[in-house]
Order: C-alpha cells, then sequence, then structure tokens
C-alpha cells in the first residue's frame, strides 16, 4: 500500500473516497465540502444521522459521482492523544468496509501536529488491513493507496516523515500478530529461530545469532534451560543485532519472552482456554516487530534483541516443584511453580545482556495473570528499576497510544520471594503476583537501567476477536525512537 503527502487543493485529489475528520460544527474544509454538496453534511448533522461525537463514523456516497464516498469521522470531545487516536482508528476502520482503492485523508481538525497524525493514520490503516496469514491464497487488498491532505507544504513536508515511520510501525505490530496468531506446532522454537535469521538476512545493519541447548549449557544457563526441560522441542535463544549508528554508542536491549506454548509444565493448567498459550510468546513476538519496523525504518540507534524461545511441557524429563536451579548469575532458585516459568527464561536472558554493556534494557513478557486482575485489557504493567527510564516510557506510551502503568517495585515485596533451599524462590505467594515476579526479575538487572513490561492482558484479545494485537510494539518504537542520535 503506497502512501504519500500533498497540500494541493483538496478536491482536485484523486481518489474515491475522503475520509474527513469534523466535530458537529462544520469549519473549514468541512464546511467548503459541505457548501460545495449543497449542505449535504449539514443536513446529515441537523437530521441527527452524524452528530460528531468522538468515534463515530458516517459513509456518504456522493450524487452523481459513481463509487465515490466521504467518510465523515466525529471529532468532538476528542482532545487528549489516546481519543485522537480512537478517531483516527475508527476512519481507518470504517475506510477498510469499503470498496475503496484511493483514499485521501482530510489532515485538519483533530491535531495541529501533522507528523504525529500521519503516523497514526498510516499505523492505523495498516493494522485494519491485516489479515491472518493462514498459508492459503488470500483475497487481494482493494485499496491501494492513500494520500495524507495537509493544508500547507510544511504541514505535507511533516506528514510524509510521519507516514514513513507509521507505517514502519504498523508493520511491525503485523510481524508480531502474525507471529503470536501462528499454532504452536508451526511456530515452534526453532521456527522463530528461523525466521530471525530471514529477518536479517540481505540486511546490512542486522544480524542474527542463535544459541543452541548446548551452548546454553556452556554458559551455564540452568533456570532457561529448566523450562524447556520437559519439551521434545529445543530451546533457543535469539539474538538479532540492529546498528543502526557507530558501535560505540550503547544499545537499547529488548528481552522478549516467547514460550511458543505453555501448559504450566507439571504445574498444570487448567484446559479451558490453554488454546490462547500460543500467545505466551507475544513479548518475543513483539521484538521481532521492533525489529522488522526498524530495518524499514532505518532509525540511526543500536538495539539487540534477545529473544528466549522455548515450550513448557510436562513429561518424564520435566522440571518438578521443589527442584532447585543454578541460573547463569550463580544464583539459585527454588522452583515451587512450574507455571511461573516465563521468569525463569528470562533471568538467564537478561543475565545475558549485560555483555552489551546497554544504555537501557527492557523486558517484555505476558508474565502473569496478576496484572491483568490490576489494570484489566487496557494498559501494561511496567515495573523499573530507573525513574527516568520509567518516565520516558510512560510518555511513550501516551504518545503512541499504547500505554503502561507504573508499579511498585519495594523490598517489602522482594521479601516474599525468600526460599528455606536457595537464593530465591520462583514465586512469592498469592499477593501482588505481578510485582513479586518483577521483583524475581530485578535481582537479574542490578548492573544496568532496567524496565518490565507485563504485558498479559495488552499482547492478545479473546472471544469473536481473538487474535494478536501487535503491542507493545508502538511504545517501544516511539522509546526507541526518543533514542535516536
Amino acid at each position: 500500500m503506497d502512501f504519500t503527502a500533498s497540500s494541493a487543493s483538496l478536491l482536485n485529489i484523486k481518489a474515491d473516497s475522503l475520509i474527513l475528520a469534523t466535530g458537529s460544527q462544520l469549519q473549514n474544509s468541512a464546511a467548503e465540502l459541505d457548501k460545495s454538496l449543497d449542505g449535504a453534511i449539514s443536513s446529515l448533522v441537523k437530521a441527527g444521522d452524524f452528530s460528531g461525537k468522538a468515534g463515530q463514523s458516517l459513509v456518504i456516497h456522493i450524487p452523481g459521482a459513481s463509487g465515490k464516498r466521504i467518510i465523515l469521522v466525529g471529532t468532538d470531545g476528542a482532545t487528549t492523544a489516546q481519543q485522537q487516536i480512537k478517531v483516527i482508528e475508527a476512519g481507518a476502520s470504517a475506510l477498510l468496509k469499503t470498496a475503496s482503492t484511493k483514499a485521501v485523508w482530510a489532515g485538519e481538525g483533530l491535531s495541529d501536529d501533522a507528523e504525529w497524525e500521519a503516523s497514526i493514520v498510516a499505523r492505523s490503516v495498516q493494522t485494519a488491513s491485516y489479515k491472518y496469514d493462514s498459508g492459503k491464497k488470500a483475497k487481494p487488498q482493494k485499496l491501494k493507496s492513500v494520500t495524507y491532505w495537509a493544508s500547507s507544504k510544511a504541514g505535507a513536508n511533516a506528514a510524509k516523515k510521519g507516514l514513513a515511520y507509521g507505517v514502519s510501525v504498523g508493520n511491525g505490530m503485523n510481524t508480531a500478530r502474525q507471529l503470536g496468531n501462528l499454532p504452536a506446532n508451526i511456530c515452534t522454537p526453532t521456527y522463530l529461530a528461523n525466521q530471525a535469521k530471514a529477518l536479517a538476512k540481505g540486511q546490512g545493519k542486522v544480524t542474527t545469532t542463535v544459541l543452541t541447548e548446548a551452548e546454553m549449557k556452556k554458559l551455564k544457563m540452568g533456570s532457561l534451560l529448566s523450562v524447556s526441560a520437559g519439551s521434545d522441542q529445543p530451546a533457543k535463544l535469539i539474538v538479532i543485532k540492529y546498528q543502526g549508528t557507530k558501535a560505540s554508542v550503547a544499545p537499547v536491549v529488548l528481552v522478549g519472552k516467547a514460550v511458543t506454548f505453555d501448559t504450566g509444565g507439571i504445574s498444570l493448567k487448567p484446559g479451558g482456554g490453554m488454546d490462547e498459550m500460543k500467545y505466551d510468546m507475544c513479548g518475543g513476538a513483539s521484538v521481532m516487530g521492533v525489529m522488522n519496523a526498524l530495518i524499514e525504518n532505518q532509525l540511526p540507534v543500536n538495539v539487540v534483541g534477545i529473544i528466549p524461545a522455548t515450550e513448557n511441557m510436562p513429561n518424564g524429563q520435566a522440571t518438578k516443584p521443589g527442584d532447585v536451579v543454578t541460573s547463569m548469575s550463580g544464583q539459585t532458585i527454588e522452583i515451587l511453580n512450574t507455571d511461573a516459568e516465563g521468569r525463569l527464561i528470562l533471568c538467564d536472558a537478561l543475565t545475558y545482556a549485560g555483555r552489551f554493556k546497554p544504555d537501557t534494557v527492557i523486558d517484555i513478557a505476558t508474565l502473569t495473570g496478576a496484572v491483568i486482575g490490576a489494570l484489566g485489557k487496557v494498559t501494561a504493567g511496567l515495573l523499573s528499576n530507573d525513574d527516568e527510564l520509567a518516565e520516558a516510557l510512560l510518555a511513550s506510551g501516551t504518545k503512541s497510544g499504547d500505554r503502561a502503568w507504573r508499579m511498585p517495585l519495594w523490598e517489602e515485596y522482594d521479601e516474599l520471594l525468600k526460599s528455606n533451599f536457595a537464593d530465591m524462590a520462583n514465586i512469592g505467594g498469592p499477593q501482588a503476583g505481578t510485582i513479586t515476579a518483577a521483583c524475581f526479575l530485578a535481582r537479574f538487572t542490578l548492573k544496568y537501567k532496567w524496565a518490565h513490561l507485563d504485558v498479559a492482558g495488552t499482547a492478545w484479545v479473546s472471544g469473536a476477536q481473538k487474535g494478536a494485537t501487535g503491542r507493545p510494539v508502538p511504545i517501544l518504537m516511539e522509546y526507541i525512537r526518543s533514542k535516536a542520535s
């Protein structure tokens, strides 16, 4: 799909759909367009067919112009970035439901920031057009191009930059969604490793290295390997390096949990809804999505993606509750619950991350059901050992619309991880599960600035619309863009 920007006369741009964001009080281009249509839009407002409420959409077919339409999207009450993003997403959804092939998005009446608005438009159209790739031949996408119209040349130039960024983020989200949606008998640790290698093929700025179980054993990653012990699928530690600037610049390191299927191991999960445990690799999928976006956008940053990938299965070799393992850091762990496995693979990956002398480290994981109890399916949980990093991520979440909420990381919670038989237990009891999980990880991040995103509530949706969301690719990309040199 092609995205362009223009400041030419709005009515002279060739297209079969015009998306017009407007409130109930028509102004500027909306008022001019209404006048040229003999009051067609204002009459719909007066009749109550279009109230202008934020997110409402209405398709108007232009009289005497076969196949041409105006898509009205309400903006009344959309004063925050989050509300404006919802308006844009509603417009993108309405557009994709039509038979449009060429569309114009009138960048007026919503935000004064053309670059930001254009980026969200491109991202929203890309994600709204996503279809799960089952391997079968699918119908081609009807929509071929979107032109973002700005009222000035300066606005159009800013929009061009925003469109390029938004397309890359949208494609990154779709990459993460596709990997998350694949069934676990296809998307194994080996499959993920092969996809990471393919991502780097022909890319001068990207290299991928995959560590085998034998190599992890030499590194003494006893915690990670304790999770893969019950599976016939070998674990992989995937390392993707994106070098967009000089090597002396310390990288941002992303560590993404990728349990390609989680039965809970010996601490077996209930059967109901277990099919959704193919989504337990969405943290790793988001890292792949970010790397895809970086390749497309060519940001001048250095980023390292580390993806510990494994299944969590019960067999005769599986780790048992009460077993004690030694992590790469040398710290010992009493495994009281084998279904708290994500932290066991992350802790060795976080120790490994230290060798890259990182500027910051962010881990992303569908880690705890407790975060859904605390925050629902709206926002990710954020915990960090550095206030500046936490604030930067919160700001990136607000700007991108992919929000996070900070939770405490206090000593009182860390004390709940005490064990009589090891340096720590892998669970802290029934209370504050999201926080004690982060406290566990924090023990392995003492040498660098670190943040943890628990995306168990936001990485996928259930029910009739079941599928991966591509979050938190937007917040991660916004943070990485802020680090660009």
